[in-house]
């Protein structure tokens, strides 16, 4: 394990931390929004990257859609940017259109966390989010712990108490790519849900939760991800509604490159899960290794409560009480 310095935010060190796990995986993490920036998997033909990063800190805070952060406060997309909670309307910091993504414009994943703890296979990241942070209420206290664990898996434990009942949605926001192609178009997917929760065009949920049999956002079988691509107006950034009871580890997806065998499964303990197959993407600088990062170079598996659930009764509650925590568990487990 090895801490050195990536570089200063606002006048802020940001330092880079390298874990190895007992299989030889190895991980680098940011402390500017908790990044997985890099993670590279032993394979029998050698080590193999399987996100997307960036080389410098100051090319993160300038190009970056959230690779690999840690996002919130609530992750995904709150419509008109308010909820209501106990009869108190609360009108948050709205960064995409009348709406909120991703925790508003300052949300987790641009802020500098702290090293709480670390050793060799796992560090642990703590954040303080003041009352009133982003328009929330409470005064909430995050932490997300990496650990490298035997048989090539990563897990990933995120946890928040608060002094104020407030909504607390946290995810990992990695994006995949097994074999270094320009894109994830040929990879098999697997999402072990039957259900979506559609959106309106600016991505809010409508408060549907509609089958995925018979249509193209099927994937409870293995099928390659390039299959079946709708259109430019609705291309894969939707909310699975995952099989198992919520907050027991099981499985969400699967994923696997046709080009080298590599394969993922995600296993997590949150009710949904957003698939983005990365449409949006076009970074100007290069990527790891000079990698050219454009449209469908990675996508992101996101383990999550669902978008919008403040504003959606019969959705899954992600209101955190005081005295209560919320802890969300997930792995990602490789083989090849």
């Amino acid at each position: 394990m090895t801490i050195e310095r990536f570089g200063s935010v606002g006048g802020e060190d940001v330092f880079q931390i390298t874990l190895t796990g007992p299989d030889g995986v190895t991980m680098r993490v940011l402390t500017w929004g908790a990044v997985m920036r890099e993670l590279i998997v032993p394979t029998k033909s050698g080590p193999q990257g399987v996100l997307l990063g960036l080389n410098s800190i100051e090319d993160y805070v300038a190009h970056s859609p959230y690779f690999g952060a840690i996002v919130g406060r609530h992750a995904n997309r709150i419509g008109r940017a308010q909820f209501t909670l106990n009869g108190e309307t609360y009108k948050l910091d709205a960064n995409e259109g009348a709406n909120q993504l991703h925790g508003g414009s300052m949300g987790f994943g641009t802020k500098l966390w702290s090293i709480a703890d670390h050793s060799q296979t796992s560090v642990t990241l703590s954040l303080v989010s003041e009352d009133g942070d982003m328009g929330y209420p409470g005064r909430l206290i995050a932490t997300c712990t990496y650990t490298l664990l035997s048989s090539s898996t990563l897990r990933i434990e995120l946890t928040a108490t608060t002094d104020k009942p407030t909504p607390v949605n946290l995810t990992t926001h990695g994006y995949f790519n097994l074999d270094g192609s320009a894109d994830i178009l040929s990879h098999r997917l697997m999402i072990a849900g039957d259900y979506i929760t559609p959106t309106h065009p600016d991505l809010i949920p409508s408060g549907e939760i509609l089958r995925v049999a018979d249509s193209a956002y099927d994937f409870t079988s293995a099928r390659p991800i390039g299959a079946e691509l709708i259109n430019d107006d609705t291309l894969y950034d939707t909310n699975y509604v995952l099989r198992g009871p919520y907050g027991v580890l099981r499985q969400a997806a699967f994923l696997q490159s046709p080009k080298n065998g590599m394969s993922m499964e995600l296993w997590t303990t949150e009710p949904g899960v957003q698939f983005y197959a990365g449409h949006m993407i076009d970074i100007p600088v290069a990527g790891l290794n000079g990698a050219k990062y454009g449209r469908h170079a990675g996508l992101c598996l996101e383990p999550q409560r669902f978008p919008d659930s403040p504003n959606n009764a019969h959705f899954p509650s992600s209101i955190l009480e005081p005295g209560q925590v919320s802890r969300q568990v997930s792995e990602l487990r490789f083989s090849s």
